[in-house]
């Protein structure tokens, strides 16, 4: 029997949800379970920095999770951009979870896959939405992860992706280790009340929280000198708000469909080095089907 696992990016953090909130977005590791093999066969296109046997972070959780599965070749797409703050590693880990569920016939439900994800990643707010798909807001204790789904509103993401990598072992090491507590709470009550305007679809107010992120946006401005001047065009496109995906470099504005146009033609007037994609809300999560 063969299989087809598809999972798709992630765009995290949306600002003051600082590893709670995510959401998934409209690229895709697609993963073809194939054949039986002597051993472990990644058949990719992504470059020699990415293992193509057991080394694979595929292959290395599938193997954890189910150490006596058999060795088999698998055929990989993927237009999800490496180390670029969309969830790539998120996403070969769920790929993973999924291979060994498959070989190993482990039935795992949602939640037990949700649990073992967060605990190989260290937080939910990539692996919950590439899941469980559209936005997801979570918490996690360090045992157990809660996480509850949600619509976001229809409105297009424009991923502002520059060509240099930014590993989010690096981009955590500028974070500060501590927030006084009158900072902590001000900025948790921001992002709760950015969850309470997505939910209720007031989009002026998703604007402004989106961009008054206390936990991580501003020790990271170094390392994203871009975000400030995407969030300028933005403004001036009539964009929703801009905020830094993940742990960075790429830079996520949320616009409408009638401002897409503009924003465009703004960033390619900047002369900003990069690529711009446009995408869409994933409304469902990880998919698996036979072929």
């Amino acid at each position: 029997m063969r299989y087809k696992i598809k999972v798709p990016a992630t765009s995290a953090n949306l600002g003051p949800g600082f590893d709670s909130i995510g959401i998934a977005v409209s690229l895709y590791l697609q993963v073809d379970l194939l054949e039986k093999t002597d051993s472990w066969q990644v058949e990719h296109q992504l470059g020699s920095k990415i293992p193509c046997d057991e080394r694979n972070l595929m292959i290395k959780t599938a193997l954890n999770l189910a150490p006596n599965i058999k060795p088999h070749h698998l055929r990989v797409k993927s237009d999800i951009p490496l180390a670029r703050g969309l969830g790539s590693s998120s996403s070969a880990i769920i790929a993973g979870i999924e291979i060994a569920n498959l070989l190993g016939n482990l039935n795992l439900t949602q939640d037990q896959k949700l649990q073992v994800a967060t605990k190989i990643e260290g937080h939910p707010d990539n692996v919950a939405p590439a899941i469980l798909g559209d936005l997801v807001i979570s918490s996690f204790d360090q045992q157990t992860v809660t996480s509850i789904k949600a619509h976001f509103p229809e409105l297009l993401l424009m991923a502002f992706v520059p060509p240099t990598e930014l590993l989010t072992v690096a981009s955590r090491k500028v974070l500060p280790s501590n927030l006084n507590f009158k900072q902590a709470v001000y900025a948790s009550s921001v992002g709760n009340t950015l969850v309470a305007a997505i939910l209720t679809n007031n989009l002026m107010k998703v604007g402004e929280l989106i961009e008054h992120d206390q936990f991580h946006e501003q020790a990271r401005a170094a390392l994203v000198p871009h975000l400030k001047q995407l969030r300028e065009l933005g403004h001036q496109a009539g964009a929703t708000g801009t905020y830094l995906s993940g742990a960075g470099p790429t830079i996520m504005t949320i616009i409408q469909h009638a401002k897409q146009q503009n924003f465009i033609d703004l960033v390619n007037q900047s002369q900003l080095n990069g690529k711009l994609y446009s995408l869409q809300v994933q409304r469902t999560g990880t998919t698996v089907s036979k072929f």
